[in-house]
């Protein structure tokens, strides 16, 4: 085996145990955080409200995770605007994120109440204008405010931050840069772990709030893997319910 396949196959088990690493230490961190954000989250299903989720950049993919799964709540409404995500332009959004002026236009038809909803806003830097600006007008409107952030890379830069404003936070625990392998001195860090950590305590959230639902002894609203048994019927009453307040079903 050649000394550059070594290499490899090193830095994939580095990058794999460091994740798995982070992962295990941010559940043991946040589980306290995770029920009170299910909490947020169920009291919100229980006022017929919605859980809606945004990010810009590579973290809008938090909002599609959360959205019409499998095994997810039906409840839930994504904040989905293709400039500020990345396939009509990884550059621009990147610059759009960091600009002032563009989280009012952002919300725009999207229903979200104040004493009804709850907003997730995932950013993993913690410090971008246009999800702080999105997190502000929710709390101005009176929305309850979940973030999902790291706090290390937060802090690690000056100016307002997102954890400091969101009611309920997890940290991601992941470092400044969200990188964690070095390849090759002088060459940037390798092997992001933002979405990994994230994503999973994303569905740590929504799986304890339908729990929470079904103590309360409310049948929460699940989506089915459309290849079960009767879930294109089954899906298809769930989103014609939901379709007047949620733009994407």
């Amino acid at each position: 085996m050649s000394a550059a396949v070594d290499a490899v196959e090193t830095a994939e088990v580095r990058y794999l145990t460091v994740v798995e690493e982070t992962l295990r230490a941010a559940v043991e961190l946040n589980l306290e955080a995770v029920a009170d954000a299910a909490a947020l989250v169920s009291a919100a299903f229980a006022r017929d409200g919605q859980l809606f989720v945004f990010g810009s950049g590579h973290s809008h993919v938090f909002a599609e995770e959360a959205f019409y799964r499998a095994g997810g709540a039906a409840r839930v409404c994504p904040v989905l605007v293709p400039r500020h995500m990345l396939h009509e332009g990884a550059v621009l959004s990147t610059r759009l994120e960091r600009e002032r002026g563009h989280g009012a236009a952002v919300l725009e038809g999207y229903d979200l109440v104040g004493g009804r909803d709850v907003l997730l806003v995932v950013s993993n830097s913690g410090t971008n204008a246009l999800p702080l600006e999105v997190a502000t007008i929710a709390r101005e409107r009176g929305v309850d405010l979940i973030a999902i952030t790291s706090i290390a890379y937060a802090e690690s830069k000056p100016g307002p931050r997102l954890h400091e404003i969101a009611d309920v936070v997890l940290d991601n625990l992941c470092p400044p840069g969200d990188a964690f392998i070095e390849i090759a001195p002088g060459l940037p860090r390798v092997g992001p772990g933002s979405s990994v950590v994230g994503l999973a305590l994303l569905n740590a959230v929504v799986v304890a709030a339908l729990a929470s639902q079904v103590s309360a002894g409310v049948e929460p609203e699940i989506y089915l893997s459309a290849g079960m048994p009767d879930a294109l019927r089954h899906n298809a009453e769930l989103a014609e319910r939901l379709a007047p307040r949620n733009p994407h079903l």
